[in-house]
């Protein structure tokens, strides 16, 4: 054995480690990943001449930032699990808010191959994924987790997630204003009130405020002497926390910021593109981290990871799109995908019955939302503004360059339908590619899977004909005329999610719909399909007659107990109680009854069904 290979060896015994150290790990960098939460690039590194991030623009001087990366996700939990297992939570399962699933055995979070190969892996703050843990994924995560605890010698990765952006903080009283709220920008959706230019400006002293806690750790590395020897990130975890940006896959929700320094020792690692205080017009995404890590680890992604290593030894090439999904956000359904060129961003509503501004009892928290809908309540918002109180078109494209406030929808728009058709057929093809799971009901994700897991099961065709699920929702979303016929035939389909989308296809029609497959939805009441009962039970309680309404409540009432039909289910069916509004009134008193959280549920998901049953009781009064 060389003889310091020796010596380090026996080092590393008498402290104790696991790890067998050799001479290569001084020449393996070490790896910084400075994240914080609810922020987009509202940095004074991007332009933003309203930002005070002086410890930010100083890593990018030296470093490279990336003009578009985007989160995948435009809320925590869902972006966080694109970034720990390197592939797109569509085809996990695990896209819905809070959920929880499990990825195949053969499948690793990446810090379990960084630990393989040597590498101290920490965690600072949180988790908060959608999918359970595989093995010993980290060496330490929690707060005390700290990079000085390696091993002498041994190559670390750490993160330092930093929560003072979070949308919590924005909205937090009394705060001792920074920034001049007199001068902040208003973006074209929000009412221009003190309301919203105060929390616009809490938003950006909550940014300078984070920039401090980043240079903290960027002075500890370098009093270490790492200066060198270590590679640092810096990202947001998605959009800004104010609303329409966070919870939104819209380019305002997903953009984030991306500081990427390599130092001159591992210039070989460098992608072609790099240039020490510069930029790059490169697309990124957060399902391209891990792959990206491990290549700059001299690791070689693994083929079921769906990013793209922009990077290090196993560099990619570069891609043409980057791709957003909205599914539940707390306790509301939805079905939103989305596709970003650089310059368009083109928007699928698969929910487009659904308003923009469901209520969610966490978001209206925040004294932009609550004042934003009081306006449009009293008629007081222009059309830009009144949009996100507004049921959603089937598709939405925006040209980012005339329009970052993305609010002139060019979906219609004669000269650019190339561009719409082009961005159209990136998505559906991304969801062909990856098995996009969100097409069905998300009880059927469990229900299908069980005994393995929804990635699994995605890939089963028996189990998740894709293709026709999909043609379904297509047609069902697409709002137009001439998709009636299929829908009508759709309901004698032998896959339940197919029915499921003829129900809700109907559903989005509104009265027209319900008019003309009033005996399809009368029948889909005693579906074997609990999803299948309660959306053509929706679309009669909100549209039927009087005994229509009156069978649906029965049903809803039915599905309504998360004690007695799961978690999924009863979310399911809340969510359409509340939305009959009025026509729910005769059962207020046994809603009022039901017991308000499933047992067996995710402790995450423990106030969903509460939010819900209190919010239509609220309704009704």
């Amino acid at each position: 054995m060389n003889r310091s290979v020796l010596i380090v060896a026996l080092l590393s015994s008498m402290l104790g480690s696991t790890v067998a150290l050799t001479a290569e790990d001084s020449l393996r960098p070490n790896v910084l990943w400075i994240t914080s939460e609810d922020n987009g690039p509202h940095l004074g590194c991007y332009g933003d001449d309203y930002a005070t991030t002086p410890n930010l623009d100083a890593l990018a001087a030296r470093g490279m930032i990336y003009r578009t990366c985007w989160s995948n996700a435009p809320v925590c939990a869902p972006a966080r699990t694109t970034i720990i297992s390197g592939m797109y939570p569509t085809s996990l399962g695990a896209e819905h808010m809070r959920s929880m699933t499990q990825l195949p055995d053969a499948f690793k979070m990446y810090p379990v191959y960084l630990r393989e190969a040597g590498y101290y892996c920490t965690n600072n703050s949180k988790e908060d994924y959608n999918v359970k843990p595989t093995g010993e994924v980290w060496d330490d995560s929690s707060g005390k987790a700290h990079w000085k605890k390696r091993a002498d010698g041994q190559p670390f990765f750490a993160i330092f997630n930093h929560t003072i952006s979070h949308e919590s903080k924005l909205r937090t009283r009394p705060h001792k204003a920074v920034h001049d709220a007199a001068k902040v920008r208003v973006p074209g959706y929000h009412p221009d009130t003190p309301e919203v230019r105060q929390d616009w400006a809490q938003y950006y002293d909550r940014i300078t405020e984070m920039d401090a806690l980043a240079g903290e750790n960027l002075q500890e590395i370098a009093a270490a002497g790492l200066a060198d020897d270590t590679i640092v990130f810096y990202y947001g975890d998605h959009g800004s926390g104010m609303p329409r940006s966070k919870r939104w896959p819209y380019n305002s929700g997903l953009q984030v910021p991306l500081i990427v320094y390599i130092p001159e020792k591992f210039k070989d690692l460098r992608p072609d593109d790099y240039v020490a205080g510069g930029s790059t017009d490169r697309l990124v995404s957060f399902v391209d981290l891990a792959p990206t890590l491990l290549s700059l680890c001299g690791i070689e992604p693994p083929a079921h990871m769906q990013g793209f290593a922009f990077a290090g030894k196993f560099t990619a090439p570069q891609q043409d799109y980057v791709y957003g999904y909205r599914g539940r956000m707390d306790e509301r359904y939805d079905m939103v995908r989305s596709v970003g060129d650089g310059r368009y961003v083109y928007i699928r509503n698969y929910m487009p019955h659904k308003i923009y501004g469901q209520y969610i009892d966490y978001m209206f928290q925040t004294p932009t939302t609550r004042i934003w809908k009081e306006m449009f309540d009293a008629g007081k918002l222009n059309e830009a503004q009144s949009r996100f109180w507004k049921t959603k078109p089937a598709e939405e494209l925006y040209d980012l360059k005339s329009d970052p406030d993305e609010v002139n929808n060019l979906a219609n728009s004669l000269q650019h339908q190339e561009i719409l058709q082009r961005m159209r057929k990136a998505q559906q093809d991304l969801a062909i590619k990856i098995r996009d799971i969100g097409f069905l009901p998300e009880g059927e994700i469990h229900t299908r899977s069980a005994g393995s897991t929804p990635y699994e099961m995605a890939h089963d065709n028996a189990k998740y004909p894709l293709a026709k699920i999909m043609a379904a929702a297509e047609q069902a979303s697409s709002l137009k005329t001439d998709a009636l016929d299929a829908l009508m035939t759709a309901f004698t389909d032998e896959d339940s999610a197919v029915r499921y989308w003829a129900a809700m296809g109907l559903l989005m029609r509104g009265e027209a719909g319900v008019s003309l497959g009033r005996d399809q939805l009368r029948k889909a009441l005693g579906d074997e399909s609990p999803h299948v009962r309660i959306a053509a039970a929706e679309a009669l309680g909100r549209y039927g007659n009087k005994e229509d309404i009156t069978a649906a409540l029965s049903v809803l009432l039915t599905l309504a107990s998360p004690v007695d039909n799961g978690i999924y289910t009863s979310m399911s069916a809340l969510n359409a109680i509340d939305y009959l509004d009025a026509n729910a009134a005769p059962i207020a008193d046994m809603v009022a009854e039901l017991p308000d959280e499933d047992p067996n549920a995710n402790g995450r998901m423990s106030a969903y069904a509460k939010n819900l049953i209190d919010k239509t009781l609220s309704d009704l009064k």
